[in-house]
């Protein structure tokens, strides 16, 4: 169980929409949660792996090098 608190124009904004569908409050923040997580755990991960690449010490690859590299350039 977690407990949270909204700013009250975000707890009016949710009570007026569970209201109008008639579904509880809770089914909106899940479903709120479950299309905002990914994104957060994918920054966190790309934003981690940035923090290691840069101390690592090691140089970066151009895109137009990237795509050569790969066949993919013209």
């Amino acid at each position: 169980m977690l407990t949270i608190r909204l700013p009250e124009d975000m707890a009016r904004r949710l009570e007026v929409l569970a209201k109008a569908t008639k579904r509880p409050k809770s089914y909106f923040v899940r479903e709120a949660l479950e299309r905002t997580l990914e994104d957060l755990e994918d920054a966190y991960l790309a934003e981690t792996a940035y923090e290691e690449f840069l101390k690592s010490g090691e140089a970066a690859v151009p895109l137009d090098e990237v795509e050569r590299r790969l066949g993919l350039a013209d």
